[in-house]
């Protein structure tokens, strides 16, 4: 479970099942496109344009978490 997605990316690359706390499910194709999307808010960032953060955390982002570690978790032992 991770948030930094330079470190999603590498993980997946190495074969690792990686969740974001949101509930995101990383794999090869939606890690490439984040890591663009950090990238990019990143130069607007430098160049001072305020980019915001993410949403406040709640009940949803919870609920959506545990749906997707429990979804990996059974795929990962099924294997």
């Amino acid at each position: 479970v991770t948030a930094d997605i330079p470190l999603a990316a590498e993980l997946v690359e190495n074969g690792v099942h990686v969740i974001s706390p949101r509930g995101e499910v990383f794999d090869k194709e939606n890690v490439r496109e984040r890591l663009s999307i950090r990238d990019f808010m990143d130069s607007l960032r430098v160049t001072g344009i305020e980019t915001g953060g993410p949403r406040p955390f709640g009940s949803r982002e919870k609920q959506t978490f545990g749906a997707a570690l429990d979804r990996t978790l059974t795929k990962a032992l099924k294997h």
